[in-house]
């Protein structure tokens, strides 16, 4: 398989001196094109800082990440802003739409922002697999968390990226919407070829991933062979 990610001695230090808090310690891992790896450990371990620096929305103390052989630390800030846009999809625990567009548009936002052609028939295919064809027109405050959920992966994957990353992506979710929404995920990923990095404190989603990478004070403390 192709590696499509990896860090190189990467670290993340908060405060100084006797508060210093050291939230990513010498981490190395890579993780290749199209695996579905599940990064776990418990709150306060350092997972969800690890996935934002694997993403370029927060910088390293020290050390790399490198996206397909490029270290995006490398990358000016406008630059890094576009490579995010064009190659990262992001889903976060809270959705994060945009209260005042319509689904459609919620989807279609970041293609936008890129100055890129929509893609139509691409982003319909996406609507159908997640089931919302009928809801397109609806703001996201007439819908329900699952649905929001799937609206967020959907907006995720609309760019097109190489990698998405999704921290707690269930994490507001009850069991039955919980489930439905990995199940829509996984198919995604291997609908649309990508590779998909989750954070998470469910043992259920570990179990459906590839690999799971364990994390304990900021340390990878074990690296899961494939499932």
């Amino acid at each position: 398989m192709k590696k499509i990610l990896e860090t190189r001695n990467l670290n993340k230090v908060y405060g100084k001196k006797e508060n210093i808090v050291k939230a990513v310690q010498d981490t190395n891992i890579s993780i290749d094109k199209g695996e579905f790896v599940a990064i776990v450990g418990k709150s306060g371990s350092g997972k969800s800082t690890l996935l934002y620096l694997l993403g370029g929305l927060e910088n390293p103390t020290s050390g790399e990440v490198l996206i397909e052989g490029e270290n995006i630390f490398d990358l000016k800030e406008d630059d890094l802003a576009v490579f995010r846009r064009r190659k990262i999809g992001f889903i976060f625990q809270s959705f994060n739409l945009v209260s005042t567009l319509n689904v459609w548009e919620n989807i279609i936002l970041p293609v936008g922002l890129d100055n890129k052609n929509i893609d139509e028939e691409f982003v319909k295919d996406i609507v159908n697999t997640i089931g919302l064809e009928d809801k397109v027109r609806n703001l996201p405050n007439t819908l329900s968390g699952g649905q929001q959920q799937r609206v967020a992966i959907a907006r995720a994957l609309a760019s097109k990226p190489d990698i998405i990353f999704a921290d707690e992506p269930t994490g507001n979710l009850d069991s039955k919407t919980s489930d439905e929404v990995m199940a829509f995920l996984k198919l995604s990923k291997e609908k649309y070829g990508q590779t998909l990095v989750i954070v998470t404190h469910d043992e259920d989603i570990a179990q459906i991933a590839d690999r799971t990478i364990l994390i304990e004070d900021g340390k990878v403390v074990k690296l899961d062979e494939t499932n």
